[in-house]
């Protein structure tokens, strides 16, 4: 088991990413924070969990955009669990609209739960990492719309471009305490973001010809977040089916 022993923490795992990352994490003996505001994702989530391995999860309903809401958390998961070494920070919300489309209102609510979520739970977390004197690891999930333009998600194309470069700053930041900062960056995977279910006729275009599995991901955070990512620090991985590989226009 690549996480036996270890306590992590998963924002978002009510479903989708999320949900695939805290179960194969738990199937690697890791005990799993659940964090979602779905109440019922959430604890679907830690059920299916629990169901596999008992007391292996325990839900958590944290608004993690608010900066108090995210020191209780941390020190409920201690509480629970009695310390944090993986935090997982997937949650994000999109706006779906262009430049001329959208509200101040959604860009703010966009940046608070996509960006500056992840701010909150690199510094809390990272204190209480520091504090324990074991390092730890940090993987932030981004998206391959943080580094090129679209046609509309202007919010969250910005949101996520500053994910890969917060990642960065963390990562020079908490190294010396021994804590790895990467991120994962995935491209069409299982559905979109902030929906329930995954609609066959969206356009795919990678490599591979098809959308990806959350398991899939799910796979390339547990990399991440383990021992075999030891010498691996500051990096975006791309897991997007080879869609940046591609030409627009094919030629």
């Amino acid at each position: 088991m690549k996480l036996k022993d270890k306590v992590a923490i998963v924002t978002g795992a009510g479903r989708n990413i999320g949900e695939s990352v805290a179960r194969l994490f738990a199937d690697e003996g890791a005990k799993v924070a659940v964090v979602d505001m779905d109440e019922a994702r959430g604890r679907r989530t830690t059920d299916a969990i629990n169901g596999a391995h008992q007391g292996a999860a325990a839900y958590f309903n944290v608004n993690v955009a608010d900066e108090g809401a995210v020191k209780a958390m941390v020190d409920q998961v201690v509480k629970a669990f009695g310390r944090i070494d993986i935090l997982i920070n997937n949650v994000a919300v999109s706006d779906n609209k262009n430049i001329r489309e959208i509200t101040l209102d959604d860009w703010n609510r966009t940046i608070a739960v996509t960006l500056t979520s992840q701010f909150l739970t690199c510094k809390y977390v990272g204190e209480q990492m520091i504090a324990q004197g074991q390092g730890g690891a940090i993987v932030n999930i981004g998206s391959t719309s943080g580094f090129q333009g679209r046609k509309s998600a202007i919010a969250y194309a910005a949101a996520k471009g500053g994910v890969a470069n917060l990642m960065r700053a963390a990562a020079v930041q908490l190294a010396p305490y021994r804590i790895r900062v990467n991120s994962v960056v995935p491209n069409k995977i299982g559905s979109p973001v902030g929906k329930e279910e995954f609609d066959p006729s969206r356009p795919v275009p990678n490599l591979v010809g098809r959308a990806g599995a959350p398991e899939e991901l799910a796979r390339a955070v547990l990399f991440m977040a383990s021992d075999d990512a030891a010498f691996v620090v500051g990096e975006n991985l791309v897991v997007d089916g080879g869609m940046s590989a591609m030409m627009a226009g094919g030629g």
